[in-house]
């Protein structure tokens, strides 16, 4: 017979991590007042980019089919994963303009299988600012979305429940 008890310290932008409201406006919401639904059982749009360095609007498609869902943007930018070059920050982000789409079809969380959300050329970085002022939680660093259908999905991704905490590991799964 064991017992284990557990210490941990850890960044809460590690490995592939939510972002709250909170990490940008601190009357939002932080990791333990996000809606459980905009986390749990969320139906899935993939937006598929390989190969682009900024996703526009025009890549994201119908604004109809994202319309409360989870949108997760497929570059191909993780197969970078555990070498220097994932780091670096020419990787594809969002431009300005599919930041606007996003929370004009009120997408209900966003997902990007890279280092960064943000064009690394802006300093304000607009798609953390617009997403997260609009209540739309933000995923980085996801991987394996070549393997999730473009439709007919559910995501599911919960942090710890972290009061006054902003950004925080997930297990990201999808379920077909």
């Amino acid at each position: 017979m064991s017992f284990e008890i557990e210490s941990l310290t850890l960044v809460g932008n590690t490995g592939t991590y939510l972002d709250a409201p909170y990490h940008y406006y601190e009357d939002r919401a932080d990791l333990a007042r996000l809606p459980l639904e905009r986390l749990v059982g969320v139906p899935i749009a993939v937006v598929r980019a390989s190969g682009r360095d900024a996703v526009t609007a025009l890549d994201l498609g119908d604004p109809q089919r994202l319309w409360g869902r989870a949108v997760l943007v497929h570059t191909g930018w993780a197969r970078h994963w555990g070498t220097p070059r994932y780091l670096n920050l020419d990787c594809p982000h969002l431009s300005a303009g599919a930041v606007d789409a996003l929370v004009d079809a009120n997408a209900a969380l966003v997902g990007i299988d890279s280092v960064r959300i943000d064009d690394p050329d802006d300093p304000a970085r607009t798609a953390h600012a617009r997403l997260l002022g609009a209540d739309i939680p933000i995923i980085e660093n996801l991987t394996n979305l070549d393997a999730v259908p473009d439709a007919g999905s559910r995501l599911t991704a919960l942090p710890a429940p972290v009061r006054a905490m902003g950004s925080f590991p997930v297990r990201a799964v999808a379920v077909h």
